[in-house]
């Protein structure tokens, strides 16, 4: 499944919500050398539960707005568990 995601790097909390049928993904670690890109795919990961390497950044390496592919789950399934995902 593929989808399209906001990431908002820099935060004071990692954490993972649906803002106006948007998913966006909030990661404390800054835009710099692909830590962002790297801390992305593991705060989905976690609020997927899923393996980190079921997340694949498709495109938009270095921008904001990025398309991810997450292997295993449909949209349904990744609306559901976002919605149920811990905030810390």
């Amino acid at each position: 499944m593929e989808c399209e995601i906001v990431v908002h790097p820099r935060s004071s909390k990692a954490r993972v919500a649906y803002v106006a049928k948007v998913m966006h993904v909030w990661v404390t670690a800054p835009p710099v050398d692909g830590a962002a890109n790297d801390a992305m795919r593991a705060v989905l990961a976690k609020a997927l539960g899923v393996p980190r390497g079921h997340v694949t950044l498709v495109r938009g390496v270095s921008a904001r707005y990025k398309r991810i592919a997450i292997a295993g789950l449909s949209l349904d399934e990744v609306r559901a568990r976002v919605g149920d995902a811990p905030t810390d």
